[in-house]
């Protein structure tokens, strides 16, 4: 009998590895997690993703889509075929869409609608470097989803290679548009109350046969691997204006960052006092944290505003685009300051990360750390996009027993649940969480997520683990460290 590489040699244009150190550099990515996978796949073009799905079917091996390896979950990682889009990186932008391909580099893409004068409004702070493919799997965000949305609210078409091998483009396939719709069943009162959220499958975006595309956004190549998508851009905003806002109180900055949304600002980001410490400028003593919010419209009103209701103090006002995106730059390094601050061997695997809360229940979320801490002899590393409620979470703790990283995870995800959030605002699923999605959606949306993967696949080949699992993966498969 052939082997599988042989048969993939004989069927595909593109590059195929098997070699150790190709395994080991894709048996990981930016998460905790480690699997070494049997082959690597780079295809050349959607006949060689077609063939190499049909060939994994016949030696019943799994196909995994993987990105720029930024994923912070285990996403990308499995033990079959790694799917590496590198070479589908085509950009071309139009008036007021743009069709990219899902290995483009989002840095790159950024770049060049900047010379249109133009923008696609998600962005990750690791954006310079992800894959507009990793963002759509995880229905990426950032700070300015506050404004513009996250990734599903920023697309008009989707074309992906399914389980089956078979080519479809969303929303213009009617008859799998149809299918899918026929399949759809929603308990709302199962799913969290917020304005961002990339766990499951987003059922909850359908409401007609134009959104169907929307159920592969934040789907992780479960259901099928994307090979063009169609994005809004925007104009870029004439003028911006950022406040960087300190406070001596925690409890002061979530009353005010309520307040403060009800402005419109683009952007509301918190950074505690363990990030605020790296960052080049000197502070008040007894500053405990900083809210970052930023105006793209109605800049002198909007002024007026702000100041009026904050208790804060402002520290900077910032209207010149290079300090903007100065002051924006150490936002964004937080997840690199905040390990920065946290030595080697006192640093918890990253599982409860990425949750989000309806926004009047931070105050509850604090306490919930705050107990949390108390009880497993932990710290927190605390930043994120308070805005739409998504606090970023660091733990700190000379323990390593990996019962214990899961009785934390268990313990905060319920009670994440209970108030109405989610496990996952951004960041997807993966190994960290899929194991505790049936129970932030309950049986009705979890067996119409499992109705909707038998849809694309069938076999169960692309992505198994992720989303739709039996197993529990949050401490399974950690890196050795």
């Amino acid at each position: 009998m052939n082997s599988l590489k042989t048969v993939l040699s004989k069927a595909i244009q593109g590059q195929i590895h098997s070699e150790k150190e190709f395994q080991k550099f894709y048996s990981v990515d930016a998460s905790s997690y480690q699997i070494i996978p049997k082959m690597i796949v780079i295809p050349k073009n959607e006949k060689d993703i077609i063939n190499t799905i049909k060939i994994a079917k016949k030696f019943k091996t799994t196909v995994t889509v993987r990105g720029a390896g930024t994923g912070l979950v285990g996403s990308a990682l499995n033990n079959g075929i790694i799917l590496d889009m590198k070479n589908f990186d085509s950009i071309k932008i139009f008036k007021n869409h743009a069709t990219v391909g899902p290995g483009t580099i989002k840095g790159k893409l950024d770049k060049k609608l900047e010379e249109k004068k133009k923008f696609f409004p998600p962005n990750p702070s690791i954006g310079s470097f992800c894959s507009v493919g990793g963002m759509l799997g995880n229905n990426s965000s950032g700070s300015r989803s506050l404004k513009y949305g996250s990734v599903i609210d920023n697309v008009i078409e989707i074309t992906i290679i399914d389980g089956n091998g078979k080519k479809i483009i969303l929303p213009k396939d009617k008859k799998i548009s149809n299918k899918i719709q026929s399949k759809i069943s929603v308990d709302e009162k199962q799913f969290p109350n917020v304005s961002k959220n990339s766990s499951g499958y987003r059922i909850d975006k359908i409401k007609s046969g134009k959104d169907t595309h929307k159920i592969i956004i934040g789907s992780e190549g479960t259901l099928g691997i994307i090979t063009s998508a169609k994005l809004k851009i925007k104009d870029i905003p004439k003028k911006r204006i950022l406040f960087v806002i300190e406070y001596s109180s925690v409890k002061n900055a979530i009353n005010d960052c309520i307040k403060i949304n009800n402005t419109n600002p683009s952007a509301i980001e918190f950074v505690d006092h363990t990030t605020l410490k790296q960052i080049n400028y000197i502070f008040q003593k007894n500053t405990e944290c900083l809210l970052f919010v930023e105006y793209d419209e109605k800049i002198t009103l909007n002024e007026r505003k702000i100041k009026s209701i904050i208790s804060g103090n402002i520290v900077k006002k910032l209207t010149k685009k290079q300090d903007i995106h100065q002051w924006w730059k150490y936002r964004d390094s937080s997840l690199f300051y905040s390990l920065k601050s946290i030595k080697k061997e006192n640093r918890i695997p990253h599982i409860i990360e990425d949750a989000a809360v309806p926004i009047e229940k931070l105050p509850k979320l604090f306490l919930i750390l705050k107990k949390i801490n108390k009880k497993f002899q932990t710290k927190s590393a605390i930043y994120g996009h308070i805005g739409n409620g998504n606090l970023h979470v660091r733990l700190i703790s000379k323990r390593r027993k990996m019962s214990t990283i899961k009785k934390i995870a268990m313990e905060y995800f319920d009670e994440i649940i209970k108030i109405g959030g989610t496990i996952t605002a951004e960041h997807g699923d993966g190994l960290a969480r899929s194991e505790f999605i049936k129970k932030q959606y309950g049986k009705t949306n979890y067996e119409t997520f499992k109705e909707i993967k038998k849809l694309f696949d069938p076999k169960m080949i692309l992505n198994p683990g992720k989303i739709i699992t039996k197993k529990s993966t949050v401490i399974r498969n950690f890196e050795k460290i």
